[in-house]
């Protein structure tokens, strides 16, 4: 779909329900860790070109169980491997809604700040001439004041 203004909102019940869904998934998933960057960095990596050559070692390690030490548990590598492979199912449905998720924030976010933006403009000019204002324009100018020179207050950083 091509982006347009949005216009949407999640009703309270509609938050809840949905971290509800969210949980359910983590409770789903009792297994789910959390490596650390040194861990991550000394894993070996499997990946999707990896996939195929995974699949291929479990067929030769079940039909050839004779070759491999008697402490080398095949039932662990097939059940790693399936696993792997809905996990990484779950990963790409995941990370698709992640995407989704990210790009409407970006778009709904840019929306509210593009709006904010002409009110900023519309305080500081009324502020010259309504009483009152001066304090809100000062407060709304609070925002740019990091920004360096030469940069436009229509393009904000963070």
């Amino acid at each position: 779909m091509a982006y347009q203004n949005i216009a949407a909102a999640l009703s309270p019940q509609d938050i809840q329900e949905i971290k509800a869904a969210l949980q359910t998934v983590q409770r789903k998933m009792p297994f789910l860790i959390t490596l650390s960057t040194e861990e991550r960095r000394k894993l070996v990596k499997m990946g999707d070109k990896s996939l195929a050559f995974v699949n291929n070692s479990v067929t030769a390690a079940q039909s050839n169980r004779e070759i491999l030490p008697a402490t080398f548990d095949v039932e662990e590598l097939v059940q790693d491997y399936q696993l792997a492979t809905v996990l990484t199912e779950l990963l790409t449905s995941m990370q698709q809604l992640t995407e989704q998720v990210d790009d409407t924030l970006m778009a709904v976010g840019s929306e509210a700040m593009t709006s904010s933006l002409t009110v900023y403009d519309y305080v500081k000019t009324a502020s010259k001439k309504t009483p009152g204002l001066k304090t809100v324009a000062e407060q709304l100018g609070e925002r740019f004041k990091a920004i360096g020179k030469g940069k436009s207050a229509k393009t904000p950083v963070s």
